[in-house]
């Protein structure tokens, strides 16, 4: 067969399935990868600056974690994020698949389907709420600059009043028109808006330091101590790598344009431990001036923004987090989505079209009626979460302890029964079998408030029972081959 994509042509063996074999789906081409150590900062430099992250990492200040537990805890997620993910993504630059091709190495050509649709459900799901989000901060500032704009916010349909429509709508096609061109359109969006949300925040952080005069508040009124203080540190680093429970599953979407293991430890070193670091300090910044200046614990850093006296100081400011929001949606929650439907319907969809079908449903689901139901966020997006635990420790103790990095990358297209990642009617008995107990167990973990005291480890938790019933069920694959994918392989992007 043949891959075809604006006028690039990739001719396939014979024994590659339409199924499983697209433009978008193949293995990219070595010669001709672009994404650099810059490229892989800035996917963290965009994702870690987000709006959601920092109203988790500054609730931690308002729990009662002082400034030097907040930075433990941050060191310490970071050093783990930082080895989960250079593992993950050393399998993206080996292989060049997608993470929906990846699944095929451990649960088969067919059973692959249900890794890439934990992932695509919860990632299109935050796509829509973190659009809403971003919209939020969007009519909050036309309102500042427009008062007359407030009359709009008084009439409402669906759960949404007339000027969020039109924010939300304006910022759903912005983000539907970035990713319809692709990854490299993607990957030049990453590397303007990483260095603004830097500038901008740290710009944000010296400015309230300023107004506390050249010092801040270390806790709030009634910090954490000793034993307690030590487990609420441990937790917080637990639940920070379990927000990016999805990211380390899916890097091979980004690593697999990677030029070099080397670019991605060098930009996975400066994005993760250097870059969160920086991120922990401004969280430590701005909670501990504005508590130190009235005793009052911000929820969010639009909680500040909104107190900037100077009208265009504002704007820029409001922009900034708008454009944050959006590269931060457009990383963690719509290139999943897009490969996984791809995946499905691989002779109806392509990158482009997969993209504005992903989008619609963002909408559809209505997200900010989602956002504002707590036993939605927490029980259907939270028990989904507690999935990615045991679906990444079945995949990485597949690739890394059973099959040594082995990988027969032509064969992950094949639907011949004889193939490597055929087992039985396209599905793994045993990555199933172990993936099956161990989701169960984080689920009830993460969900049954018996267990709440061991919920926020509820990931790895899964991902550790993921890894050890697996190899100890999986057959060894001492001899399983190892063959490039160059062969069927298409330009990276």
């Amino acid at each position: 067969m043949t891959a075809t994509d604006n006028g690039s042509t990739v001719d396939a063996s014979t024994t590659t399935s339409s199924r499983l074999y697209t433009y978008d789906l193949a293995p990219t081409k070595r010669e001709g990868r672009r994404w650099g150590a810059y490229n892989v900062f800035t996917l963290w430099g965009n994702d870690v600056h987000s709006l959601g992250n920092y109203a988790f990492a500054i609730g931690l200040f308002a729990l009662g974690l002082n400034v030097w537990g907040i930075l433990a805890a941050f060191v310490l997620a970071s050093l783990l994020l930082f080895l989960l993910l250079t593992l993950s993504g050393y399998m993206g630059h080996k292989t060049g698949v997608p993470f929906p091709v990846m699944s095929r190495i451990a649960f088969g050509t067919t059973g692959a389907q249900i890794p890439a649709a934990v992932r695509g459900v919860v990632a299109i799901a935050w796509f829509g709420i973190q659009t809403y989000l971003a919209s939020e901060v969007l009519s909050t500032l036309l309102v500042a600059m427009f008062p007359s704009l407030q009359a709009l916010e008084g009439q409402s349909a669906l759960g949404l009043s007339l000027l969020g429509w039109t924010t939300f709508l304006a910022l759903w096609v912005v983000q539907v028109l970035i990713a319809s061109y692709g990854m490299h359109v993607i990957r030049k969006y990453m590397a303007v808006a990483a260095p603004t949300i830097l500038i901008t925040m740290c710009a944000l952080a010296i400015w309230m330091f300023v107004r506390a005069g050249g010092s801040i508040a270390l806790s709030n009124a009634q910090p954490f101590t000793g034993g307690e203080m030590w487990l609420q540190i441990l937790q917080a680093a637990a639940l920070w790598v379990v927000i990016y429970g999805t990211f380390v599953l899916n890097f091979c979407d980004f690593t697999r344009s990677a030029k070099s293991r080397q670019s991605i430890i060098r930009g996975n070193l400066v994005g993760i431990p250097v870059n969160m670091l920086f991120f922990a300090v401004i969280v430590v910044v701005l909670s501990g001036a504005q508590f130190k200046l009235d005793g009052r614990v911000i929820t969010s850093p639009t909680d500040i923004v909104q107190t900037v006296p100077n009208m265009v100081l504002l704007a820029a400011a409001s922009v900034a987090l708008i454009v944050l929001t959006i590269a931060v949606n457009l990383l963690a929650n719509f290139v999943a989505p897009i490969y996984v439907l791809v995946n499905l319907f691989p002779r109806r969809l392509n990158f482009r079209r997969a993209a504005v079908v992903s989008a619609l449903i963002g909408l559809v689901i209505l997200p900010w009626n989602l956002y504002n139901n707590p036993v939605v966020v927490n029980y259907f997006l939270g028990g989904l979460g507690a999935l990615l635990g045991p679906l990444f420790g079945v995949i990485m103790a597949d690739y890394w302890l059973i099959r040594r990095t082995r990988v027969n990358v032509p064969a992950l297209y094949s639907e011949a029964e004889d193939g490597e990642y055929h087992y039985t009617r396209g599905y793994n008995p045993k990555a199933i079998a172990a993936f099956v107990p161990a989701a169960a167990i984080a689920v009830i973990v993460a969900l049954v408030p018996v267990f709440s005291a061991a919920a926020g480890f509820s990931w790895f938790i899964g991902a550790i029972l993921g890894a050890v019933i697996y190899a100890v069920v999986a057959d060894r694959k001492p001899d399983a081959a190892d063959v490039d994918g160059e062969s069927i392989a298409v330009a990276a992007e």
